[in-house]
């Protein structure tokens, strides 16, 4: 006798809840006892989706599925603190992030709060504590603190433009890899099967920051930066071209969020005003940083490209003071959302704070910082360097171009355990990005090997 949708999603549901890392669909596939097709099963587990019960983290064949047990009648919910285990949370943290994970029609619907700005008194009041102030000046410290504003940024500058556009199209969504940003953005050549939307985001973002890096002391928390620099991200994206680096004049809806911003033109000119003066007048660069993360997304003042425009903007205190940059590495899109809606709705800034402080620490390990912890070994690169040793000298002694070399890193991957498998393919193309004359000979390439390849690779 076969059974209803609604059994058949029961059956589904308590299959996933012993994977406490998340399940593929195949593993879903078999663990059920459903005598159901791989196609009608997806259709099943978007139901689920849709319904609050499960939330999903990466893409495509990468994708994994978590059980979400709601706190019900006392009951604590025992899922994972996050889909992403490096990224801990905090306690009121996960309670945002339960709350928010909650079918949306379980959430109350809200507005603006004009007060969550209103009574924000700069260098009073503040987001980050004076603990995480201190730890961040500490692992955010660059050799260039004392030269002039942007030394920094414009020594890395080719490295940055890969990452932060990378990192920051990917939580909008963008599949890029790493390796098609870097030859996008280093050669202008296009990846095949990619959307001419996915090029423009990535193109955008490169502009963009070269103008935060290179334009100087007229950059800042002032409406030239801000509305240019939504210009720039926007650019060709959005429906009305005139929206570009134009306030928003009509009403807009928060995707999988019951937070309705404002729609009044005035009441957005007003705020956006507020934001920018108070911004301007924060003398901790990383409260500057994080103030613009959660106030400019809060007020939506522009038809679209908001939270891109403010990932970029809270890097321009960063460059000023010459700290190391917020380039959003390793970043999981499912709870950065989450951290997003939480000060929509709730106005609770821990979760995103959550994010930032753990961002910001990666992203500053990823560049030349000096601080004591940054020469400590990487465990992941511990635990594959052998791997990763073999397969450089494969790519590079075979002289495999772009295209070839991306393709046997993802299927390697595939071989990999599930959650190990997108950071061997970021280390890898991380470690062919940074290949050059000096560093090869530690992969076991000779010299004759390496400029063959470096010949086809930049073709």
């Amino acid at each position: 006798m076969s059974k209803s949708i609604h059994q058949e999603l029961e059956i589904i549901k308590e299959a996933l809840k012993p994977f406490g890392q998340g399940a593929s669909i195949e593993e879903i596939k078999e663990a059920v006892s459903l005598d159901i097709g791989m196609r009608t099963l997806q259709r099943r587990l978007e139901t689920l989706q849709d319904q609050g019960c499960i939330q999903t983290s990466g893409h495509t064949r990468g994708r994994r599925y978590y059980f979400i047990s709601l706190e019900l009648d006392g009951i604590k919910n025992d899922q994972p603190k996050t889909s992403h285990q490096l990224l801990p949370l905090s306690d009121v943290g996960i309670e945002i992030q339960r709350t928010v994970t909650q079918p949306e029609q379980s959430r109350r619907p809200v507005g603006y709060n004009i007060d969550f700005l209103y009574s924000y008194r700069p260098n009073v009041d503040s987001y980050l504590t004076d603990d995480e102030k201190g730890r961040l000046a500490k692992i955010g410290a660059t050799a260039s603190l004392n030269q002039p504003a942007g030394t920094y940024a414009k020594g890395i500058l080719q490295r940055l433009l890969i990452d932060l556009s990378w990192n920051s199209s990917r939580l909008e969504g963008n599949t890029y890899t790493l390796l098609d940003t870097q030859r996008l953005i280093a050669y202008g050549e296009a990846a095949d099967n990619k959307s001419e939307r996915e090029v423009q985001m990535i193109l955008n973002h490169k502009e963009a920051i070269e103008f935060i890096v290179q334009a100087g002391d007229e950059i800042g928390f002032n409406r030239y930066t801000i509305l240019n620099l939504h210009a720039l991200l926007s650019n060709n994206l959005l429906p009305d071209p005139a929206a570009s680096g134009r306030l928003r004049t009509f009403a807009v809806g928060i995707t999988k969020s019951v937070y309705m911003p404002l729609a009044i033109p005035q009441q957005i000119e007003e705020m956006f005003e507020m934001i920018l003066e108070k911004a301007g007048q924060i003398e901790n660069p990383f409260e500057q940083a994080f103030f613009i993360m959660v106030q400019l997304p809060y007020l939506q003042p522009f038809d679209d490209v908001n939270k891109r425009v403010s990932r970029l903007a809270a890097n321009i205190p960063l460059n000023h003071h010459n700290l190391a940059p917020l380039s959003f590495t390793d970043v999981p899109n499912d709870v950065y959302t989450q951290g997003m809606i939480g000060f929509y709705e709730l106005n609770r800034i821990e979760l995103l704070k959550d994010v930032f402080l753990w961002a910001y620490e990666r992203s500053a390990a990823r560049y030349a910082v000096i601080r004591q912890s940054l020469g400590d070994p990487d465990p992941f690169r511990l635990k594959y360097r052998e791997e990763i040793r073999a397969f450089m000298a494969e790519i590079v002694s075979n002289s495999l171009p772009p295209k070839d070399g991306k393709a046997r890193i993802k299927e390697h991957a595939q071989k990999l355990p599930q959650p190990d498998q997108d950071k061997f393919i970021e280390t890898v193309e991380t470690e062919l990005l940074t290949l050059h004359e000096g560093n090869f000979a530690r992969y076991r390439i000779r010299p004759s090997e390496y400029n063959a390849w470096r010949k086809v690779w930049t073709k």
